[in-house]
């Protein structure tokens, strides 16, 4: 009997071995290797937004901006080497991407515990949806097993991430590039629930669109002037900013989305629809939000023996 357990074990041992090293993620990919890393993903991520609340939408868009950018891999943490110049000072990221520093802690913390084994994109994966939960949002399972690129490209960050000025097809190609559906870039667009935008980013639509409510407007001209003062921040939901609920929706029904993207979902078109049921249901658009950032955090993972497992974040090996 004792030498048949023994046999079972080594069974079992060995198929989590392999499902370890067969190319799919898995949400119990460290569960022999490094059972303990989700723990201290979130302690780290709970960690930083007592300091400041901010930084769960900060966490939450570096997740985003990374797997858009040749998937989720990790590039957009490497600083610039000699052969290449990475993701940092692209437009849609410089200035804007945050949050850096915490990445850096809690791979530091990971590292101590299970030195070469959990990757910076999963770190990312983990960090995103632990922002989400602590704000008030839903949780889903994060599959695990990504391993961190070896390279970056500024060049690929310029071309592949959506900008605040992109019309409603615009965004639609965007996502649809990424293997993501119409509801998909509806719901995914729910994360300006929570964050800040850069007055540059926003002034055209404030002073020059048609599809916005005047009072609205008015009070965030009183701030971002129209020349000047680039760097003012405004939430991107006025209603809850630090909430991660359906008032984005709410606000998009009532013509006070701050980004001329963000307005283009409520415009007369085809996204109305989805839309005022996010608005009208929350549980719907906490639900599809889950399943979009499932789909989105499998954009392209490296697995197997691609890429690498950075020691340190911003450096390959």
């Amino acid at each position: 009997m004792a030498a048949h357990k023994t046999t079972l074990c080594l069974i079992l041992l060995a198929a989590c071995l392999a499902a370890a090293t067969d190319g799919k993620l898995s949400p119990e990919y460290y569960s022999t290797t490094c059972p303990g890393a989700p723990a201290i993903v979130q302690a780290g991520v709970v960690a930083a937004l007592k300091n400041e609340t901010r930084m769960g939408a900060s966490l939450l868009r570096l997740h985003f901006h990374d797997c858009f950018v040749n998937g989720c891999d990790a590039s957009i943490l490497l600083d610039d080497n000699a052969t290449f110049v990475g993701e940092k000072t692209a437009s849609p990221n410089n200035k804007s991407i945050r949050g850096y520093e915490v990445i850096d802690k809690i791979k530091g913390q990971v590292e101590k515990e299970c030195p070469g084994v959990v990757s910076c994109a999963d770190i990312l994966a983990l960090a995103a949806r632990d922002s989400v939960v602590y704000l008030g949002g839903p949780s889903w399972e994060v599959s695990l097993g990504r391993r961190d690129s070896l390279n970056a490209s500024k060049e690929a960050a310029e071309v592949s991430l959506p900008e605040p000025t992109f019309n409603l097809s615009d965004l639609a190609v965007n996502f649809w590039a990424q293997g993501l559906s119409f509801r998909d870039m509806v719901a995914l667009s729910g994360a300006h629930t929570i964050g800040m935008a850069r007055c540059t980013t926003f002034r055209d639509h404030i002073y020059n669109d048609s599809d916005i409510e005047p009072s609205f407007a008015r009070s965030l001209q009183q701030f971002c002037p129209p020349r000047g003062h680039d760097d003012v921040l405004a939430p991107l939901d006025l209603r809850t900013p630090a909430q991660f609920d359906n008032s984005y929706y709410v606000n998009l029904v009532n013509y006070k989305g701050l980004l001329h993207s963000d307005q283009e979902l409520f415009h007369g078109d085809s996204a109305d629809p989805i839309v005022r049921n996010y608005a009208d249901e929350p549980a719907v658009f906490l639900e599809d939000f889950a399943k979009g950032m499932i789909k989105m955090g499998e954009i392209k993972p490296l697995t197997g023996s691609a890429g690498e497992i950075r020691k340190f974040c911003g450096k390959v090996n």
